[in-house]
């Protein structure tokens, strides 16, 4: 592609500038409005700068993309509704033996829910249940956020739906669920096991004599609070799940009735429940009350001419509330618990329906989709609630992203400098393999990964397919590892890496701070040694 007028050129580059520090740095002091609106902010610019026309921006938003990310993250929100995550959670400390053994289950599992679920979404989800474990077991933080962060990444690469930018690549190559499974799986078990090696290598001493450790004195969390650990508010009893209705109802019927007078005020109904729950806690062995049980009576003795010296049948009255509230409250229950088993059956049966849609070839685009309207039908409730968990603001994201990346190929720039590249980036040599890895991993930590994939993409495909068309495939493969392992370099690298920093810093009583530096010493040998690993064996 020959170059653009020079004018065209000095605009673009500076739209897309602007884009790469707002991305990149989404709290620039000089222009604080985030990585969302710098992304449109280049969009506009490149509109602006006429370097291309509104027509051509629009065109440039990539719909199959937006769909399968949709999707991916309306299936994601109905799992962990479902207490996908809660269940993955608690297999970090069953049986556990030890730091070392809890590290390793940590990547393996981190790996292969990043690989189904995306690995934003693992980490967001696990980052604060990590946390209490180590508190739980005295352990330091550090290298079990390390695990989480960098094996999400690695895991998440042998998957299209794993991360965004094999998204990218899966629906421009056209590469199957299948293909990409195959020739990619390899490469992420084996780089799951290299990357959780370095770990034990540079951490052995720290894990095992964790009581050395100064983060191990904060403050240790029971252990029925870790292994009960949700990432969604946890429900309350079936006795409170009673509502106002019913328990005025039962009230009404067994201990006030004739008693047409009471005036039952919102004070009065949330007090009778809160002493009803505790009457049936402390009901006497000849189903009579205990003395400190008959304040019962006073709340509801409302009826003028009653005092509280006034005999209150037991027989006709509150004696025999046991036997209709307790009923009542376990047959409900009983219904709420086998409803919402049934509807989990549900949720996982659709997922795993999606998941073998996709391996069968399937559109990925309009799998996810469905899976996902699937769940919100299944529901049977309003999906706002629901819908609202979704990232809009990474939907619009990826939308200016697209308009300012394929305005900066318009200038020219991208090509001159890949075809100074492209000889020396032929994968059909060690050397070409090796060269074509080091400029991708240095893009995707300068420019992003899934600006990297969108820049780079294109072109390397077309000069593999000189090659020969499996090379094509190859080269969509190569991109695919490279982009997404180059994430665990440095904390800047990948998304996943500041969600677990930032949940890490937010976490109630649990707080830890992942510094940028204690990343670097760890990503640097671990992103070289996983990624040449992983080269060798991708099969395409």
């Amino acid at each position: 592609m020959a170059m653009a007028p020079t004018v065209k050129v000095v605009l673009g580059s500076f739209a897309f500038a602007v884009f790469w520090v707002l991305a990149v740095f989404p709290a620039v002091p000089f222009l604080p409005i985030g990585r969302t609106a710098g992304s449109l902010l280049g969009a506009m610019l490149m509109v602006l700068f006429q370097v291309m026309t509104p027509d051509q921006a629009y065109a440039a938003i990539d719909l199959p993309i937006l769909g399968l990310l949709f999707g991916t993250m309306v299936v994601s929100v109905y799992l962990e509704r479902a207490d996908m995550f809660g269940y993955l959670g608690k297999l970090l400390s069953w049986k556990s033996k030890g730091p070392k053994d809890l590290l390793c289950r940590l990547c393996v599992i981190s790996a292969i829910s990043s690989a189904l679920f995306t690995n934003d979404t693992t980490c967001v989800v696990l980052t604060e249940f990590v946390l209490k474990i180590a508190r739980q077991h005295n352990l330091p933080p550090h290298p079990f956020l390390l695990a989480l962060a960098s094996s999400a990444n690695i895991g998440s690469s042998a998957t299209p739906i794993g991360n965004p930018q094999n998204l990218v690549i899966a629906v421009q190559s056209k590469i199957t669920f299948g293909e990409f499974l195959i020739g990619l799986f390899p490469a992420m078990a084996v780089g799951v096991i290299v990357n959780t090696l370095v770990l034990l290598c540079m951490y052995w001493k720290l894990l095992s004599d964790p009581k050395d450790v100064e983060d191990a004195s904060c403050e240790v969390v029971p252990a029925e609070e870790v292994v009960s650990h949700r990432f969604s508010p946890a429900t309350m009893s079936h006795l409170t799940s009673l509502n106002s209705e019913d328990l005025r109802y039962t009230l009404e019927s067994l201990s006030v009735r004739g008693s047409p007078n009471i005036n039952w005020s919102a004070d009065d109904t949330l007090r009778n429940r809160s002493i009803a729950s505790e009457f049936l806690n402390n009901k006497g062995l000849n189903g009579e009350i205990e003395p400190k049980d008959t304040r019962i009576v006073e709340p509801l003795q409302k009826e003028e001419g009653t005092s509280l010296s006034s005999p209150v049948p037991s027989v006709n009255g509150l004696a025999n509330i046991d036997n209709v509230v307790r009923p009542m409250a376990e047959e409900k229950g009983l219904k709420t618990k086998w409803r919402r088993i049934l509807w989990k059956t549900c949720v996982y049966l659709v997922t795993v329906g999606m998941l073998i849609a996709l391996l069968m070839g399937l559109n990925m685009s309009w799998t996810a989709v469905t899976a996902a309207l699937a769940l919100i039908v299944l529901d049977f409730k309003d999906a706002r609630p629901s819908l609202e968990k979704v990232s809009y603001s990474l939907l619009i994201f990826f939308c200016g992203m697209f308009i300012t990346v394929d305005g900066f190929n318009k200038t020219g720039i991208p090509s001159a400098l890949w075809d100074f590249m492209e000889p020396l980036a032929q994968i059909d040599h060690v050397s070409g393999v090796a060269i074509l890895a080091i400029v991708i991993l240095v893009l995707s930590n300068l420019a992003s990964n899934v600006p990297t994939v969108l820049l780079l993409g294109g072109r390397v495909a077309i000069s593999a397919a000189a090659i020969s068309p499996q090379k094509e495939k190859t080269a969509w493969l190569i991109l695919a590892w490279v982009s997404t392992v180059a994430g665990n370099l440095s904390l800047l690298g990948s998304a996943a890496n500041l969600i677990v920093c930032e949940q890490a810093r937010r976490a109630q009583h649990l707080g830890y701070n992942l510094t940028f530096w204690s990343h670097l010493k760890f990503g640097v040998p671990s992103t070289l040694i996983v990624t040449a690993i992983g080269l060798t064996l991708i099969r395409g």
